[in-house]
């Protein structure tokens, strides 16, 4: 399951999986691009009720100019799902001191042979990455186009169709230009 909310206004997506069959298979990346009071909030719940599955989650969140983020990730194991392989991650950027992410990733496990984890970080540009651009030449917003593109492209690589993928990092390249999904001054936009 993908799901990229590139240009929002306030947005709510809930997945519910529920992992039934056994060596059952699952990934689910998010990403959320928000700025200028945009609200993006993404619910998961994901179930292993028999042994031998597997899941892996990835949401990924850029956010500016009062932009708010809110992510709420619960992955449960059943009693009898022994050999359950499940892992959750939240991974945050904010972009200036005006936006704001709430995160709560969870594990509720009745299992006692599995491999879960789960994690969540919120943070900024790195400093020195930003330094050593600068020192090549590279303007200051140039820079943190690149560094937020690249951020966002382990979620767009889990994109199989090679052409959708390519046309997701144009959009995303382009939204973090400053082009908004309207503009009607280009190619890129609908």
């Amino acid at each position: 399951i993908n799901s990229m909310t590139i240009h929002n206004g306030l947005t709510r997506n809930n997945y519910y999986c529920h992992l039934e069959g056994e060596n059952a298979d699952l990934t689910l990346g998010g990403m959320a691009i928000a700025e200028s009071k945009q609200h993006v909030d993404n619910y998961s719940r994901i179930e292993h009720l028999v042994p031998n599955c597997q899941s892996n989650e990835l949401f990924k969140y850029v956010l500016s100019k009062q932009a708010q983020g809110a992510f709420s990730g619960r992955i449960y194991v059943a009693k009898g799902a022994q050999k359950t392989a499940a892992y959750q991650n939240n991974r945050n950027l904010l972009l200036d001191d005006t936006a704001r992410m709430y995160s709560k990733p969870q594990l509720e496990i009745y299992a006692d042979d599995v491999k879960c984890s789960h994690g969540m970080t919120t943070g900024q540009l790195d400093d020195e990455a930003l330094f050593y651009m600068r020192q090549r030449g590279i303007s200051m917003a140039e820079a943190k186009t690149m560094l937020s593109v690249a951020f966002t492209d382990d979620v767009v690589k889990l994109v199989h169709i090679e052409q959708l993928r390519d046309r997701l990092r144009d959009i995303i390249e382009h939204r973090f230009r400053g082009g908004c999904m309207r503009c009607g001054s280009c190619n890129i936009c609908y």
